[in-house]
């Protein structure tokens, strides 16, 4: 019996000076725990004075999650947070009701050439929390799991007998993995679902090889370890199982599709909060089918 259910291979978008990779949602599948979104863009290093840009736009029903390899990006949002994300640092937006927020280059990463190399994903809000109030929060202080040629930076949730104190709404797993040559770690049973997308190098679950940036959705239930020979930089993600489904529109997620339209409408009719020193643009509501990648 294979250790792997599923392969989902991404949608590769080429934006010009950086690629995004999207894996979920996939036509095959949804969602891996709450996870209903799933980017990885990168590696890239933009030209001199450029950068990315994401104006602002609205979010409701989910929390988002960046995590950096390497670069930086400027965050702020409606609450009036503003925060500079590097490797290292995990950053948690809980929409709920709604919010607003930008992503832009720090001026300081501008003048060098920035550089793009990370993750982008979504978590679906659980029933009975989809429309709590907005929070945000940056954390540094992460369990750092080291054994000989294996580190595991856990991101959220419970894993190696470690936590990280980053809010779960729902049962959640994340974490980064760096393999150097001929290292290894197992991979625990306990959640529901889960996931691994390898991002650099080779690896390989209980012998099977993993290809770059493809998400392997592993069977329940079953210890397994991930290996690699020459070193390998790997995401692990899941949790819980969703049993109500999820739908989604561009940048809104919810159990209700009534929901999605009043945001809709919402933004059209600029009712949501605008974004405190980045005012002056937003990202518009898409008319018809909206594009499937939000950066510039």
């Amino acid at each position: 019996m294979s250790q792997i259910d599923q392969v989902l291979v991404p949608t590769t978008h080429d934006l010009g000076q950086f690629t995004v990779r999207r894996v979920l949602p996939a036509r095959q599948r949804s969602m891996v725990g709450p996870f209903i979104f799933v980017d990885q863009f990168g590696p890239a290093q933009l030209d001199l004075g450029a950068g990315m840009d994401v104006r602002p736009h609205p979010h409701i029903n989910l929390a988002t999650v960046t995590w950096l390899f390497e670069g930086a990006i400027d965050h702020r949002d409606s609450l009036g947070t503003f925060s500079t994300i590097r490797p290292g640092q995990v950053n948690l937006m809980t929409a709920g009701r709604g919010i607003v927020h930008s992503e832009r280059s720090p001026h300081a990463e501008r003048r060098g050439g920035p550089k793009l190399y990370g993750m982008q994903t979504w978590l679906a809000l659980p029933d009975g929390r989809e429309e709590i109030d907005p929070a945000f929060e940056a954390i540094t202080e992460l369990p750092v799991i080291e054994d000989g040629r294996a580190t595991a930076i856990v991101i959220m949730g419970e894993l190696w007998g470690e936590r990280a104190p980053t809010t779960t709404h729902a049962a959640t797993i994340y974490a980064e993995i760096v393999l150097g040559a001929g290292g290894a770690i197992p991979l625990e049973d306990d959640a529901d679902e889960r996931a691994v997308m390898l991002v650099g190098g080779d690896a390989s679950v209980d012998g099977h090889a993993l290809k770059e940036f493809e998400l392997a959705v592993l069977q329940p239930g079953r210890d397994m370890t991930l290996a690699s020979k020459g070193g390998a930089r790997v995401m692990l993600l899941g949790g819980e199982a969703f049993a109500t489904e999820r739908h989604a529109w561009w940048n809104f997620v919810s159990s209700s599709r009534d929901r999605i339209e009043q945001a809709k409408e919402d933004w059209r009719e600029q009712r949501f909060d605008k974004v405190p020193g980045d005012e002056e643009e937003r990202i518009p509501l898409p008319e018809g089918a909206p594009k499937t990648v939000t950066y510039p």
